[in-house]
């Protein structure tokens, strides 16, 4: 069963046509990877997905309900949760007060850092904030200034605050980019510990060690059109991905 359904979208800026007739059908309870050049319209697919972009024409479907024209907030709170390429985190908050506003906001329908008056002295939004922490391997870190983190865990602190939330599908913008390998590695196997409980994931990513280590289905997006959509190891080995993607090299 597909959670997320892109049929026919187009998004054009100025003369240049970004997204050209894109098909993509996420499956529930998967990771489904898009891949591609840079300028192959992937950021641009995403933020048609979140309510930062509308397309010009095609429909975008969560859980068969329209998200075209929905605010971010309004996708947030269906149950669509994104991580940024930039870890986007409160560095003045200590980790447990940067995953207490999401958890609270996410009962209260107001994603912001004034949600901090109304969370501080709730025990329960506490507990969860910190068990949320424990998830991702931070509760040791909870009273830590989120400005003093490694970019690791950084990323990692990010997807607590996602987490907290209960997404369906989880949307990740690049999310081993900057880090070593050691940082790398245990990113991927975080990911495949939260996907192995069946939380859907759409992963953007340039590290092909990431996406093959992930996905079980590729999408290889080549100037904003989705040229191939296939599991990992037809991708490999598919002439037309590698002329497109890395000009005939092998992935």
């Amino acid at each position: 069963m597909s959670i997320l359904s892109v049929t026919g979208v187009n998004k054009r800026f100025g003369g240049l046509k970004a997204l050209d007739d894109v098909n993509l059908n996420v499956e529930e309870g998967t990771v489904h990877a898009i891949i591609g050049p840079n300028g192959a319209g992937k950021s641009t697919l995403l933020n048609c997905f979140v309510g930062r972009l509308t397309p010009d024409t095609g429909t975008v479907l969560f859980n068969e309900k329209s998200l075209i024209g929905l605010a971010p907030h309004e996708i947030n709170q269906a149950g669509v949760s994104r991580v940024f390429q930039t870890p986007e985190i409160f560095s003045d908050l200590s980790l447990l007060e940067n995953v207490m506003i999401p958890a609270f906001a996410k009962s209260n329908g107001a994603f912001s850092l004034n949600a901090w008056q109304s969370v501080e002295g709730q025990t329960s939004i506490n507990e969860e904030a910190l068990e949320g922490l424990k998830d991702v391997g931070l509760d040791s870190k909870a009273t830590m200034l989120a400005s003093q983190l490694s970019r690791g865990d950084k990323r990692r602190l990010e997807l607590a605050m996602c987490l907290v939330q209960k997404p369906k599908l989880l949307l990740l913008d690049e999310p081993t980019a900057g880090m070593a390998r050691a940082d790398t590695n245990n990113t991927i196997d975080l990911l495949k510990k939260i996907s192995g409980r069946g939380l859907t994931m759409v992963v953007i990513e340039h590290d092909m060690h990431v996406v093959f280590s992930l996905a079980q289905k590729i999408s290889v997006l080549a100037q904003g059109h989705v040229i191939v959509e296939d599991r990992p190891e037809n991708i490999k080995g598919n002439p037309k991905v590698q002329e497109a993607y890395l000009g005939g090299a092998h992935l």
